[in-house]
This record gives C-alpha cells, sequence and structure tokens, in this order.
C-alpha cells in the first residue's frame, strides 16, 4: 500500500525534512478506542475500562516506530465506544476526513449487530458510504473485521446486569448475527475496492481449532485482552505491506 511507501520516504535523509507526516486514522466502536473490562459504575449502568496504551492502534505505531524509526507519524483514533456505523457515519467530516488521512482503517459490526437481522442493509449501506467518502477525499482504506463476541456466560462475570447483557450478546454470535455482518462488510470492501485485514476470520479459525475465544476477551463480553490487541496489530501492518 501508499502509505508503507510514505513511511519509507518520509525515514530517508531527504524525505524527513521534505516529505509530509504520514497520518493514520482509525475509525471504530469501543474496541478501536481501547476499552477492556467492565464494571458497574452505579445501580443501573455498567462502565468500562479505557486503557489507549494497549489498544491495536498503539501497538500498530509501536510496530512502524521499529521498522522505520525515523519517520514520525501522526495517529488519530476515532473510535467510540458504543458507536455504530449511524454515529460514524454522521462524524466521519468532523472526526477523520478533517484530518486528512493518508489511511483510514475502519472497523464496525460489534454494536450494529446488537439490532439484529433486521439492520444489516442498513449497516451495509452505511460502511458502503463510509468507504467511498473516504475514498473520494483521497484516504487510502482497510475494512477491518472485529473479533469474535462471546459464546456463553463466562462462569466469572458475577454481576446480574452484566451476565444478562453477555447472555444476550452471545445470542447473536451463536446464532450467526455477526457472521452475516461481517459477510455483508466483506461484500461492502469488494464492491468498493477496498482490501479487508480479516481478524474475524482468524478468530473463527481459532475457535474451529477449540480455542476458548470467549476467554480471549478481557471483559468475556466483546472487548479483547490486551494481548489479543497486537493480533489486530501485525494483521494491519501485514495488509499495508500488501
Amino acid at each position: 500500500m501508499k502509505i508503507i511507501e510514505k513511511l519509507a520516504e518520509k525515514a530517508t535523509g531527504s524525505g524527513l525534512y521534505g516529505a509530509p507526516i504520514p497520518t493514520i486514522a482509525f475509525l471504530g466502536d469501543s474496541v478501536t478506542q481501547g476499552c477492556f473490562e467492565v464494571y458497574r459504575s452505579d445501580e443501573k449502568c455498567i462502565d468500562t475500562v479505557f486503557d489507549r496504551a494497549h489498544a491495536y492502534h498503539t501497538y500498530l505505531a509501536e510496530i512502524l516506530a521499529g521498522v522505520f524509526p525515523k519517520a514520525p507519524l501522526n495517529i488519530i483514533n476515532a473510535g467510540i465506544s458504543g458507536d455504530s456505523t449511524d454515529g460514524a457515519l454522521k462524524r466521519l467530516e468532523r472526526d477523520v476526513l478533517c484530518h486528512n488521512p493518508d489511511l483510514t482503517v475502519v472497523c464496525f459490526g460489534l454494536n450494529d449487530c446488537n439490532r439484529g437481522m433486521d439492520n444489516l442493509e442498513n449497516y451495509a449501506s452505511n460502511l458502503r458510504t463510509i468507504l467511498q467518502k473516504l475514498l473520494d477525499a483521497g484516504s487510502e482504506v482497510i475494512l477491518m473485521t472485529p473479533n469474535m463476541m462471546n459464546t456463553y456466560v463466562d462462569y466469572r462475570l458475577q454481576d446480574d446486569l452484566t451476565k444478562d447483557l453477555a447472555a444476550r450478546i452471545a445470542q447473536r454470535q451463536v446464532n450467526g448475527v455477526l457472521d452475516a455482518y461481517i459477510g455483508a462488510a466483506r461484500a461492502v470492501a469488494a464492491e468498493c475496492g477496498v482490501p479487508v485485514c480479516d481478524v474475524y476470520a482468524k478468530w473463527k479459525r481459532m475457535a474451529e481449532l477449540n480455542v476458548n475465544t470467549t476467554a480471549l476477551l478481557s471483559n468475556y463480553i466483546n472487548h479483547p485482552t490486551r494481548e489479543m490487541n497486537y493480533l489486530f496489530a501485525y494483521s494491519l501492518f501485514d495488509t499495508m505491506l500488501s
């Protein structure tokens, strides 16, 4: 991808002073923002632990700094916890396009699928518009698929409110709702000519190998552990090299 060429150019002697500093934007939900464990904040609300130092965009920046130590890089984290493609489309100009990114990584589906199969067409339409607007603005784009969600209610979830949330979300995973959303995302990316960083396929492969993928979620619901965020980062780096 051109972003790798831009970083390589910026790392050279003449490019260090003469080439623009590359910018990579990340548009997504809580996983993109850097959310991990959840806890009860009051009687009726569940809150989350924010830890941007271990988010996948931070890990990717570390990888790129190791490969191109002389090249400065701007990172725009436009991930918002709880967001879906509806919200992303509304804030695309404000949070991403105004920064003129060289590359934008788009990752949605975990929250969109909570509205069931009736929302699938809306999700695909929103995603298509987001990708096209980014391409029209001159940004390279990678569509990244998300992690799997929980497949059962883990015994470590002791709070009734959290257990109820986990039970409802597990149904989207077990009943194939999230699978359908990811399939739609892949189809939209192909239609728009956008490369797919298919992290979801890697999670599904682990599940086929009898890996307990729910145990790889820091909240045992939908946020990957800090270690599993490296899977996103290295998969993105591999996609960028193609």
